[in-house]
């Protein structure tokens, strides 16, 4: 492995995460579409070659999502391009093992956490909502659970993610990753917002997702 940053930076070792969301007020809602603050998540930035041994290891082909062995969440963001997230012991152990292949693949690993903002949308109607702000299709046969696409929301470059949350033996919730420069935290947060008060949107305190 040529360049790796520290997976331990964003650990209590390291500095304190504070979110680019300044203006937050939790809502009375009580429908069941809700949107969290979820950018202190540890996530880190790997490339490498797209059809190398990281490639192979890291499993998630371009515009898809899987779950590593230690239980981070890797999405396959650009060709030769992924993101890994989840706790910080979750995605440490994945980026350890990316050492696994040093000389054989050139990989560049860069701790993200406290540069992007991320921002979850939960519900039967999450999709509703972002149709309002991105010109994506979000038909379940266009972009299923596990699917990746880089596009505009709100007029805010992003990378996104389906990543539908699970009720006991029932179909999965729809549910959205939002990534965004941490810049645009707090403008693309507020235009989400807007986004959803329709659909009766309940903003849940930040929390790591």
């Amino acid at each position: 492995m040529a360049e790796t940053a520290s997976p331990g930076s964003s650990t209590p070792t390291g500095p304190a995460f504070e979110s680019p969301v300044v203006r937050s007020s939790p809502s009375s809602n009580v429908g069941d579409l809700a949107l969290t603050d979820a950018s202190a998540t540890t996530k880190w930035l790997v490339r490498a070659s797209n059809d190398g041994p990281t490639a192979d290891l890291l499993g998630a082909r371009f515009g898809t999502s899987q779950v590593a062995a230690g239980g981070a969440l890797v999405l396959g963001s650009r060709p030769g391009e992924w993101i890994i997230l989840g706790a910080p012991a979750e995605v440490a152990a994945t980026v350890a093992d990316l050492d696994a292949h040093d000389g054989r693949d050139f990989v560049s690993a860069l701790d993200w956490t406290h540069s992007r903002a991320m921002f979850r949308v939960t519900g039967a109607e999450a999709t509703r909502m972002l149709e309002k702000v991105c010109g994506i299709d979000w038909s379940d046969h266009m972009t299923p659970d596990g699917a990746v696409v880089s596009a505009s929301v709100a007029l805010v470059t992003c990378d996104l993610a389906r990543n539908d949350v699970n009720h006991d033996d029932t179909a999965g919730t729809p549910s959205y990753l939002i990534f965004c420069d941490r810049s645009f935290g707090q403008y693309l947060f507020d235009a989400l917002v807007d986004a959803g008060d329709e659909f009766g949107l309940s903003v849940l305190a930040s929390g790591v997702s």
